[in-house]
C-alpha cells in the first residue's frame, strides 16, 4: 500500500511538473505582458466621439456598424489601461474672435470628458501623473489622461497654458495641419521658418507648468527651433519613421537622433497614410473633398452640422475603403525608430477615431495584436514594456521634474 502511495505521488509530480514546464504560447504571452505592464496609447480623438449624441462610450460598439474605435469595454478587451483623449481643435482664422471662439469650443470638450468620466466611475478615472495611471490599472479601471491638439485655443495669451494643465491637459500638440500664431505646421507654407517669437515663448511656459511638447504636426524647422529651445525631453505623440513611408507627417532619421539626444519619444501611429505609401483612392478623395467644401472645411459647424459631417464621413469611409497597412508594417517602423534612436525612444500612439486603423488592428480591442508582432520579432517583456508606456511616463517624469527646478 504504501509504496502504491509513493509511486502515485511521484507520478503526480511529474504530472505537475509537466504541466509547469508546457511553454506559453505566444498569444498567451501577449497576454501576461498585458496583464503585468501599464499600456498606454498617447494620442485619439475619441472626445470627437464624445461630443456625438448618442454615442455611450460605457458600451462596447462595433468598428464596422459606428465607425468609432475606442469605448471602455473595448479598451479592456485589448488590454489597453491608458489613453491620452485629445482635445482637438481644427485651425481657424488667426484673430482675437476666432481664437475666443476656439477656447470655448475646448472648455466644452474637456467638460464632456469630464462629464463621462464622472458618469461612469466604475470603469475609468482621470489620470494626471503616472503614479495615477499605475493605481487606476490596479483598481481594474481605464485610465484617461488628455491632451491638446493644436495650440489654436491659446490664441496669444500665455496663461491659458497653466489654466488648460490645471483642467488636465499634460500635452499641447503646436499645431495641426494649418500655421497658428505659434509655428509652422508640416502640411502648410513657411511663415516664421519655425517658432514664431510667441511661439518661443510658448515653449519656456510649457517647460514652466510641466506640460509636454508635442512636435507631431509641425514643420521640421519648427522641430529643430522646439529641440533647441526645451529644457525638458517633447513628444511626438503620433508620428512615424519618414525613412518608410516619405510623409513630412513623419520624423527624418535626423529629426529622431535629436529627439533621443534631448530624451523624447516618438510614439508610432498606425494612421496607414503615414505608415506605407498607396496608391490615391480617387473616389474616396473626391468624396473627401466635396464634404470638405460642403463643411467649410469642418470650421465654425453648428452642433447639427457636426453631426450631419460626422455621419457622412463614416458612411464615406463604408462606401470606399482605403488601403491599409498591417500591423507587420506597423512594427518595421518601431524596428527603425529602435534602429536610429534606441529602444527608450519609442512609443505607440494610435490616432484612433482621427484615422488610425490597419488591416489587422481596427480598433482598441485588437492592440495586443502589436505585441504579439513585437513578441515574434524578438523584443523582450522589457522591451515591450518600454513601448507600450514606460518610455513616455518617464518622459512624463521628467517634464515635471524640469518644471519643478525652473519654479
Amino acid at each position: 500500500m504504501k509504496v502504491k502511495l509513493i509511486i502515485l505521488l511521484f507520478l503526480t509530480v511529474i504530472l505537475v511538473s509537466c504541466q509547469n514546464t508546457v511553454p506559453l504560447t505566444i498569444e498567451d504571452r501577449a497576454q501576461k505582458i498585458h496583464d503585468q505592464f501599464l499600456t498606454v496609447d498617447s494620442h485619439t480623438d475619441t472626445p470627437l466621439e464624445l461630443m456625438t449624441p448618442g454615442f455611450n462610450i460605457s458600451q462596447r460598439h462595433d468598428y464596422i456598424e459606428t465607425g468609432t474605435r475606442v469605448d471602455f469595454p473595448r479598451m479592456k478587451e485589448g488590454g489597453m489601461d491608458a489613453m491620452f483623449f485629445a482635445v482637438f481643435l481644427g485651425q481657424g482664422k488667426r484673430d482675437p474672435a476666432n481664437a475666443e471662439k476656439a477656447r470655448l469650443r475646448t472648455e466644452m470638450i474637456f467638460d464632456s470628458i469630464y462629464a463621462n468620466l464622472k458618469r461612469y466611475p466604475d470603469l475609468a478615472q482621470l489620470a494626471l501623473s503616472p503614479e495615477d495611471a499605475y493605481s487606476i490599472k490596479k483598481s481594474g479601471k481605464r485610465a484617461v489622461f488628455i491632451g491638446i491638439e493644436n495650440g489654436y485655443p491659446i490664441g496669444n495669451n500665455l496663461s491659458l497654458i497653466k489654466h488648460f494643465y490645471d483642467r488636465g491637459a499634460r500635452y499641447i500638440t503646436l499645431c495641426h495641419t494649418r500655421n497658428n500664431d505659434i509655428c509652422d505646421s508640416s502640411n502648410d507654407s513657411l511663415v516664421f521658418g519655425g517658432l514664431s517669437e510667441f511661439g518661443e515663448k510658448v515653449v519656456a511656459e510649457m517647460n514652466r507648468v510641466g506640460m509636454m511638447i508635442d512636435v507631431s504636426h509641425i514643420s521640421d524647422s519648427s522641430f529643430y527651433d522646439v529641440i533647441a529651445l526645451s529644457k525638458a525631453p517633447v513628444i511626438a505623440s503620433h508620428s512615424c519613421a519618414r525613412a518608410l513611408c516619405d510623409s513630412k507627417r513623419n520624423l527624418t532619421d535626423s529629426m529622431l537622433v535629436k529627439l533621443a539626444e534631448n530624451g523624447g519619444v516618438i510614439q508610432m501611429c498606425i494612421l496607414s497614410a503615414y505608415v506605407k505609401k498607396f496608391p490615391p483612392n480617387a473616389q474616396r478623395d473626391s468624396a473627401e473633398a466635396a464634404m470638405r467644401i460642403k463643411y467649410r472645411n469642418f470650421l465654425d459647424l453648428s452642433d447639427d452640422e457636426r453631426l450631419a459631417a460626422s455621419n457622412e464621413w463614416h458612411e464615406n469611409e463604408r462606401k470606399f475603403p482605403e488601403d491599409l497597412a498591417t500591423v507587420s508594417d506597423a512594427v518595421d517602423h518601431v524596428d527603425h525608430i529602435v534602429k536610429i534612436a534606441g529602444i527608450n525612444h519609442v512609443g505607440i500612439g494610435t490616432d484612433f477615431d482621427g484615422g488610425g486603423e490597419l488591416e489587422d488592428c481596427h480598433d482598441v480591442s485588437q492592440m495586443k495584436n502589436i505585441t504579439i508582432e513585437l513578441l515574434r520579432r524578438g523584443y523582450s517583456d522589457e522591451d515591450i514594456r518600454k513601448i507600450w508606456g514606460e518610455n513616455l511616463m518617464r518622459v512624463m517624469r521628467e517634464v515635471e521634474k524640469t518644471a519643478q527646478k525652473i519654479s
